[in-house]
């Protein structure tokens, strides 16, 4: 397998099209449909679906998609260790993750990560939704909520238990609820997507519909919002240490059930041909969230 057909193979699915990937490659559209076919009868599969108009990786295409990726940049690390410049993660780092967590855990860690490795990109998608991670290029997608069964590997990073707070002002004009029952008599501040909190409850999981005013699409708003002490929220014990710790924020516990247990997870295409960046950028995250002695 040559490498400058991955690479081509590589250029056609950012482009989506044959003749731009000619165009960026310089060279004729005849030639790049012709290396792709030998390197699809080569590897024995069809890879992409091809049009008039356009390209569209196959089932197939899509599993050899981050093997491609890891190839290429495989390459590019072993010139690196003898280019006598300089050493580290190279490359462009794509990430993904929730907006709130992202800004508050991840951004700090982009700067020295880049100090550290001059080589080294990094592309952050904050936002709520599930990505395709293999289609859009990930290297490694950050999420928190329970995980589905899937293809993907997942590396756990630390746990993330869901809490119920509220600020001390609240709890000094409304109380502190002691029970579910309680629970479900106070205003609370919910996410949008979360319309029903659950907990652990003699061993099994329940959820209760809670009613608020206020609800919100992302994290920052329920927060601003409970420490304002406009009402209790359920968030995530990384979303809301820093006012736990400074005593914005006071964690209620309930006598009928326990938070549910949440953690941090990686979730990768693939742990074959890890590249160098993603490792260095897990380990980076795992350290920054493990408890300070």
């Amino acid at each position: 397998m040559h490498l400058q057909d991955v690479l081509l193979f590589l250029t056609i699915c950012e482009t989506r099209s044959l003749a731009k990937a000619a165009r960026r490659l310089d060279m004729s559209p005849m030639a790049v449909s012709r290396r792709l076919a030998g390197l699809e009868q080569e590897l024995g599969v069809r890879l992409l679906q091809r049009t008039t108009r356009s390209v569209s990786l196959t089932e197939e295409g899509t599993e050899f998609l981050p093997y491609a990726r890891a190839l290429v940049e495989a390459e590019e690390g072993a010139k690196s260790l003898f280019s006598g410049k300089t050493a580290g993660a190279i490359g462009l780092l794509r990430v993904t993750a929730p907006s709130g967590f992202g800004r508050r855990n991840i951004l700090p860690l982009i700067p020295e990560l880049l100090s550290a490795n001059p080589k080294l990109n990094v592309d952050l998608q904050l936002n709520e939704d599930v990505v395709d991670i293999v289609g859009g290029g990930i290297d490694v997608a950050i999420r928190i909520a329970p995980l589905r069964d899937s293809t993907l590997i997942a590396r756990k990073i630390t746990d993330n238990p869901r809490i119920i707070c509220a600020s001390p002002a609240y709890i000094q004009r409304y109380g502190r609820p002691d029970s579910l029952q309680q629970l479900s008599e106070h205003h609370c501040l919910r996410l949008t997507s979360v319309p029903q909190w659950t907990f652990d409850a003699a061993g099994q999981n329940k959820s209760i519909s809670v009613e608020g005013r206020f609800s919100s699409n992302n994290v920052e708003g329920v927060r601003e919002l409970c420490v304002q002490g406009v009402g209790i929220a359920q968030l995530t014990r990384w979303d809301v240490m820093k006012e736990i710790d400074a005593g914005a924020l006071v964690e209620i516990a309930l006598s009928d059930a326990q938070p549910q247990m949440l953690s941090v997870w990686a979730l990768l295409p693939t742990t074959r041909y890890l590249p160098q960046r993603t490792s260095l950028f897990i380990e980076a995250l795992k350290a920054s969230l493990s408890p300070k002695k």
